[in-house]
């Protein structure tokens, strides 16, 4: 597919095109802006010698189309920065009617994109910019971008093109991840060898699976490969799952037709229709299915259970495919320990956060005081079977809570380089 990125001056088009040269060296080919290049290879002034830049650009121009067809050929997305449309309607804003007849004769026998692509904001954005790249060979005044801007969009459409907007005045990783989209590009991250693709990391409420998720978060990929077998991070979580039903409860509440999931249970909420944990694990399996681990990548899995047949349920809703891949960590605390680490981390202001929220003593006890972990997987580690599937798993007592980067290390670097040895002996 061969696109064309067009917009205003110094909406980003340059630094966006080389973000994503960059990270899909694989799949994408960018041609920078031709009437750029030209005038600065020849050191040609783009408003006083017209003359020049038109000799130029056709002289290069055919150059440029065999490039993007033999990138084509070999599979390459072709990106390429502006096209000579744009470079039309600046010249009939100029009065440069040389170009303009040249154009018009070639116009047809032109190499075209496939799509059309425009960086969208309005002209004081591109002109705050301008100003800001401090770069006066390229600065456009006002009135000539609102007239050009008219005479590009009469262009398009009387060609009938179907022009895609890409909003340029947001926030940069906003606009490099919707040019991506557009442009269909699929970020692959490298492989790596001896990687869990799912990881199932279980226990209590507070028992330090949060904690170890940012551990791993924060040390450097190799040595998080290296050591732990854990690759490019994904976290598929439950709570902001069960939050968002707390939430949903208070507003069903607000409009007079009672709660449908929850109870309040002092400053937090109770979960009172037991179905809840279910669906949750149901919901999970669905985003793993539309989204399930790509190469390089771990998708931690994070939950907790209880009750007498708590993780023995949920395994069984679980997809085939991620129990397949996956293995599974239990981190073990009594439940009186977590419940004073549960106490110890709330944060009343950001109670709805994965590091700071609080289960109610109530719910502990109703929910949390025993599970049938011991039962299902006896000995500390080993294999469970669930839904005909062989998963290893291990146990890692969590108490006391690891500090530091030397205590994470030293518990969990072994603990998961032998849960690995246990993947490979599935």
């Amino acid at each position: 597919m061969y696109f064309a990125l067009e917009g205003l001056p110094a909406l980003g088009k340059s630094e966006l095109l080389s973000v994503l040269r960059l990270y899909y060296p694989r799949e994408v080919i960018v041609f920078p802006e031709l009437v750029k290049e030209v005038a600065e290879r020849g050191r040609i002034d783009l408003f006083r010698e017209r003359s020049r830049l038109n000799e130029a650009i056709w002289a290069e121009l055919p150059r440029q189309e065999q490039a993007i067809r033999d990138s084509l050929a070999c599979g390459k997305t072709v990106i390429a920065e502006s096209h000579l449309g744009v470079h039309a309607a600046y010249a009939s804003v100029l009065g440069d009617r040389t170009f303009l007849e040249a154009f018009a004769r070639r116009e047809g026998n032109l190499l075209w994109p496939d799509r059309f692509l425009r960086l969208s904001a309005p002209i004081p954005v591109s002109l705050a910019r301008q100003e800001a790249r401090g770069d006066p060979r390229y600065a456009v005044p006002e009135e000539v971008l609102a007239a050009m801007l008219a005479q590009l969009d009469r262009w398009h459409a009387e060609r009938g093109h179907a022009l895609e907007f890409v909003d340029a005045d947001r926030a940069p990783a906003a606009v490099i991840a919707d040019l991506a989209t557009k442009a269909g590009l699929v970020y692959q991250p490298q492989a790596r060898e001896g990687i869990f693709p799912y990881l199932l990391l279980l226990g209590r409420p507070a028992a330090g699976k949060s904690e170890l998720i940012q551990f791993l978060t924060e040390i450097l990929p190799d040595e998080r490969a290296e050591q732990y077998h854990v690759g490019q991070l994904r976290i598929a979580d439950d709570f902001p799952l069960l939050w968002q039903k707390f939430v949903e409860d208070d507003l069903w509440e607000r409009v007079g037709r009672g709660r449908l999931h929850s109870r309040r249970a002092g400053e937090n909420y109770a979960v009172s229709d037991d179905h809840l944990w279910p669906f949750l694990v149901l919901v999970l399996g669905e985003e793993l299915l539309r989204h399930p681990a790509q190469a390089g990548e771990t998708v931690i899995v994070e939950f907790a259970r209880g009750g007498p047949t708590a993780y023995h349920d949920a395994l069984a809703r679980l997809p085939c495919e991620v129990l397949q891949r996956g293995a599974i960590l239990y981190l073990d605390v009594p439940f009186e320990e977590s419940w004073r680490r549960n106490l110890t981390r709330y944060d009343r202001s950001r109670r709805g956060g994965i590091l700071t929220h609080s289960v109610p003593r109530e719910e502990m006890e109703r929910t949390y005081a025993r599970d049938d972990w011991a039962e299902l997987a006896p000995g500390g580690s080993g294999y469970i079977v669930a839904q005909g599937i062989r998963i290893p798993y291990l146990t890692v007592p969590n108490s006391p809570q690891p500090e530091g980067h030397l205590g994470f290390s030293r518990r969990f670097a072994p603990a998961l380089t032998a849960l690995w040895r246990l993947a490979l002996g599935r």
